[in-house]
């Protein structure tokens, strides 16, 4: 193992030993820190990786070993976000909540689809896909700030968590609908999505149908004392056949990893310890390696052009007014105005699937050179901004009754 670093401390591919000793230890250390500051962990993890990255260049993006490790926290941040959904209290509710969280996203998408008619595009195309571009929400970005505040399982909490899982969700799949049409037009490969929701609709039905006929069996899953720790093997093949199922179909992966945690979260409604035993490891080390290569991977130097960094602040400045003003509506559902603000401002966070997607909008000629740069650096300051200015509106709580 020392000669394989060795080697790599010379090539950038692995990982080099200089980078595993400042990952490691910032991923310890940055919650600590955090904690004094008054700060999210996940915004000094970006900043972090911005510093040690395109700023000190001590870490070269691409590095193979943090590159597995960070998508791997990825995909076990995209799974948490679907064990976070409280379908019991969604029943409880009934449709209201779904209804109105959809309601706020169809707002948001209305809002976004005028404010793109405003960047001079050439055709429907390209306004489509900014549109859906700047709709989007990011889970990873809404799930650690709601868990951090105790506001999971809060009214506040669950409306914007529901209304983030549209944004994601629904643009992620209109996005792939749009590139395959520009690719190939009307054809077979448009399949893949509804594919993926039938195999979605067949895994729930034989999985309730397991856990109703044996649950003897499945009770081991959730049993903290289990030497094999069936319940981890047993959620991490989900949420890896998922992914896997994803890439087979030419689908983005973070789908299939969201769609596993929300079949596995509303198979198995009290994952009593397994819970806590998955949000041990993943937010313990994994999902800090996520976010501090966020930072390490932003293209700073790109933004050195002021037209291009004109573009891309007109291109913030809108991001943040969709979110923010459809959010006002919260109002009308007895929330407070601070609580209504601070959904609008955790909403327009975004993560760095947001800069994968406007690459595929580059190639594709869907977006400009500029817009791009701007999704780039709204994810920096999204990133940063967002749970931090929720934070302030929304102070933390143990427990909210609705």
């Amino acid at each position: 193992m020392g000669s394989l670093l060795a080697q790599a401390g010379d090539s950038h591919g692995i990982a080099t030993p200089l980078s595993l000793i400042l990952i490691s230890a910032a991923a310890f250390v940055i919650p600590l820190v955090s904690r004094r500051l008054g700060l999210p962990a996940v915004v000094l993890e970006i900043l972090t990786g911005v510093i040690v990255g395109p700023m000190l260049g001590i870490i070269e993006p691409g590095e193979e070993l943090l590159s597995f490790l960070a998508e791997f926290g990825l995909f076990l941040l995209m799974f948490l976000a679907g064990l976070e959904i409280d379908f019991d209290r969604l029943e409880r509710q009934g449709p209201r909540q779904l209804v109105s969280s959809f309601a706020l996203f169809a707002f948001i998408a209305a809002a976004s689809f005028f404010a793109a008619g405003f960047f001079g595009l050439d055709n429907l195309e390209q306004r489509v896909f900014l549109t859906l571009l700047i709709s989007a929400s990011a889970l990873g970005i809404v799930v650690p700030a709601l868990r951090a505040g105790n506001h999971s399982s809060s009214q506040v909490g669950q409306v914007t968590l529901i209304t983030a899982m549209f944004a994601e969700v629904l643009t992620v799949v209109a996005i792939v609908v749009l590139v395959v049409l520009v690719e190939d037009g009307f054809g077979w490969e448009l399949l893949a999505v509804p594919a993926l929701f039938a195999t979605l609709a067949i895994v729930l039905f034989v999985l309730r149908r397991a856990a109703w006929w044996y649950p003897d069996r499945f009770e081991r899953m959730f049993d903290g004392s289990d030497p094999e720790e069936m319940g981890i093997r047993g959620s991490l093949a989900m949420l890896f056949v998922f992914v896997g199922l994803s890439a087979l179909l030419g689908i983005e992966a973070i789908l299939g990893a969201f769609l596993a945690g929300l079949v596995f979260g509303y198979v198995f409604r009290d994952p009593g310890s397994l819970d806590e035993q998955l949000s041990g490891f993943s937010y313990g080390f994994l999902i800090p390696i996520f976010f501090i290569n966020v930072g390490i991977t932003f293209p700073l130097s790109e933004l050195g052009d002021s037209e291009v960094l004109g573009r891309a602040l007109a291109l913030i400045g809108v991001a943040f007014a969709v979110k923010l003003i459809p959010s006002l509506l919260l109002v009308l559902r007895r929330f407070s105005l601070r609580q209504a603000v601070g959904a609008g401002f955790l909403l327009a966070g975004q993560l760095s699937v947001i800069i994968a997607l406007a690459g595929v909008g580059v190639d594709l000629g869907l977006l400009t050179e500029g817009l791009a740069a701007g999704a780039v650096l709204l994810v920096a300051v999204s990133a940063i901004a967002s749970p931090i200015v929720f934070r302030l509106l929304v102070p933390d709580k143990v427990e909210e009754s609705v």
